[in-house]
């Protein structure tokens, strides 16, 4: 449950393309995709990591109702403070900061930015409220309402793209009306329970585990959306941002599905840590992670394979074939990025999040770089390249960080080396011995196989075993 409705609000994006791409030209998507990471950016700010800090500090309160009820009320207060003075801010400099960056692009700040700003704003306080169902273990209500916001979204996306087509009114007006109504059961929901009330000394309380997270979430969305304001400035067709913008959807899709895995088993990870004497890495909690990075394996190539095949067979509309040589080069940044997920885990679990504002400014810094000298020889190739190498500067760094306060046991090969092995088998095929998308593609795919029954063939025949004698 959690899996499939915490994958939806965000996963309209991938669901909504066929008609995203046979309502809007390339032009036109590239422009939505700039809007949209500016709307993530504003719900990053405007949440100041309060969706991470639910999970730790409902845990700290959930003995005392009163104090959590205090400190619940707070805030959901406070983000609505903060969004009414992001929506102030920019109202007031929005065209001039528009322009500033885009000033020879058709893309304005009225009436999509403003639009964009307000979406961020009230996704901010819906995600707030589904990690605190979550880590409350809610599961029926954070399951229906993820579908009922979802469901809002695209209702209103393809509608506004039918009466209004070839215009940004449907995608950018559905998805703003959704947040809307979203937030408003949420904090109809939030008072009815836990009141109205607002102690800014206990909620300061939480500032100084929510400030290092808060930076390092500022720095993974500059990771994740800053190349499209790069390929934007650097005056690369809205139609090249597009086409790459489509690639990263369509693979986008894998991120949602891991997010949700990663959800359903993270709490039994802290719980599991926050146990231990000293603190380390157990058989216990390796198991989750080494299954997490073999379904990321499997995914990768699965989406390569349909998702080339939607392109190709006109499925998801015309204009967008480029794309194919993208799919593949993507799928491997998910494959080394599945590494970070381990190493990751023990900041959250031991709440030690200082060192990360600096490791993800270092990497985010690393990788404009590479964007920015390369963009104008390599357009896309450079994105992407650049994407590969600061994942693994940025893996490589997070185990640096925390290894002195955290013991790591774990199976390089089933951890590290699988992966890596997948994607250098793409890198090699699409360069070197590349035939035809669905010979190629299918290869992957094999070739995954055969990487994992050689790594698990002990948990298969083990499996086997005990379904034969059941039998």
């Amino acid at each position: 449950m959690y899996t499939i409705a915490g994958s939806l609000p965000m996963a309209s994006a991938i669901i909504l393309l066929p008609f995203y791409m046979r309502n809007l030209t390339t032009d036109n998507y590239g422009a939505l995709s700039l809007y949209l990471a500016f709307a993530v950016l504003i719900q990053v700010l405007t949440t100041f990591s309060f969706d991470t800090g639910v999970y730790v500090f409902y845990h700290d309160y959930k003995k005392d109702e009163a104090r959590l009820a205090r400190f619940l009320s707070s805030v959901f207060i406070f983000l609505l403070l903060v969004g009414a003075v992001l929506t102030i801010i920019f109202s007031t400099l929005g065209n001039w900061l528009f322009d500033l960056m885009w000033s020879e692009r058709d893309i304005n700040f009225f009436p999509f930015g403003l639009m964009s700003v307000i979406t961020g704003v009230f996704q901010s306080v819906f995600k707030v409220h589904s990690n605190l169902l979550q880590t409350s273990q809610k599961p029926v209500l954070f399951f229906w309402s993820n579908l009922l916001s979802f469901a809002m979204i695209a209702a209103g996306t393809i509608v506004g793209l039918e009466l209004y087509p070839q215009t940004l009114w449907g995608p950018i007006g559905g998805r703003t009306l959704a947040a809307m109504v979203s937030a408003a059961w949420v904090l109809g929901r939030i008072a009815n329970i836990y009141g109205v009330a607002f102690d800014f000394k206990l909620l300061k309380k939480s500032f100084g585990f929510n400030t290092p997270s808060f930076l390092y979430q500022l720095q993974q969305w500059s990771i994740t959306y800053f190349d499209r304001f790069i390929m934007a400035a650097f005056q690369l067709p809205l139609s090249t941002i597009g086409v790459y913008d489509f690639a990263v959807k369509c693979m986008l899709g894998l991120e949602f599905v891991i997010s949700g895995l990663y959800n359903s088993f993270y709490p039994r990870v802290i719980s599991a840590v926050m146990e231990q004497e000293k603190k380390q890495s157990t058989p216990e909690i390796n198991k989750y992670y080494h299954g997490l990075v073999a379904s990321i394996m499997l995914m990768v190539c699965l989406a390569i394979l349909a998702f080339s095949m939607a392109v190709d067979f006109g499925i998801l509309g015309s204009g967008y074939e480029e794309s194919l040589l993208y799919l593949p080069l993507i799928g491997m940044i998910y494959l080394v990025r599945s590494m970070r997920y381990y190493f990751t885990m023990p900041y959250g679990a031991l709440k030690y999040s200082k060192p990360l504002p600096v490791i993800y400014l270092g990497v985010s810094i690393f990788k404009i770089l590479i964007i920015v000298i390369l963009v104008r020889q390599f357009d896309v190739y450079a994105v992407i390249a650049a994407a590969l190498v600061s994942s693994l500067v940025e893996v490589y760094f997070l185990w640096r960080g925390i290894r002195g306060k955290f013991a790591f046991k774990f199976n390089k090969v089933k951890l590290i080396i699988a992966p890596l092995t997948l994607a250098a088998l793409i890198a090699v095929s699409q360069r070197l011995f590349y035939v035809g998308s669905y010979v190629n593609y299918s290869i992957y795919l094999l070739a995954c196989l055969v990487i994992l029954t050689l790594l698990y063939r002990r948990e298969l025949l083990s499996l086997i075993q005990k379904k034969t004698t059941r039998e």
